[in-house]
């Protein structure tokens, strides 16, 4: 009898995890390739997977800021697109530490629009940095996104000081 009532459990258990996921579309790529004066030139072409209600679909997830100077600007961009049938609305966006400032579009994304997420990172403070900004949305089945900004700030290079006049005199 308890052999009979745990398969039954389990069978119930297996059919609802089986049910409960749901298969992600992911996006087509085909290439094309044109001629332009006897030189072939490769073009890729994205198609945006479409989901019922609202969805986003980033250029990319994660800017790598590379190796850059002390105080230089820390501004850079990440591009979404609605690949939805809904408008798409970010409600929230926070960056992991105050280093990190996000902006977003107060406004709801159309679908099939483009939107930018903009991150300020504060590049006065020195050495390699790896921080998120999280958006919280009403994107159907992913209701949070975190995205990545990373990079390596250099210290200021210290000047060599020139010997003074009396030092010279000294000599």
């Amino acid at each position: 009898m308890k052999k009979i009532l745990l398969i039954a459990v389990l069978a119930a258990f297996g059919l609802t995890t089986a049910s409960a996921q749901t298969k992600a579309k992911k996006a087509k790529t085909t290439k094309t390739i044109t001629t332009t004066k006897g030189a072939a030139v490769a073009e890729a072409k994205k198609e945006v997977a479409k989901v019922t209600g609202a969805g986003m679909v980033f250029e990319s997830e994660t800017i790598d800021y590379g190796t850059i100077p002390h105080n230089a600007d820390g501004k850079r961009e990440f591009v979404l697109t609605n690949n939805g049938d809904k408008p798409l609305i970010i409600t929230n966006a926070q960056g992991s530490c105050g280093c990190t400032v996000p902006t977003y579009p107060k406004e709801p994304i159309a679908p099939g629009a483009k939107a930018v997420i903009g991150v300020k990172y504060a590049t006065d403070r020195v050495g390699s940095f790896q921080k998120t900004v999280t958006l919280t949305t009403n994107a159907e089945g992913m209701p949070s996104k975190v995205l990545t900004i990373k990079g390596n700030v250099l210290p200021d290079e210290t000047k060599k000081e020139e010997p003074k006049a009396t030092e010279l005199k000294a000599q």
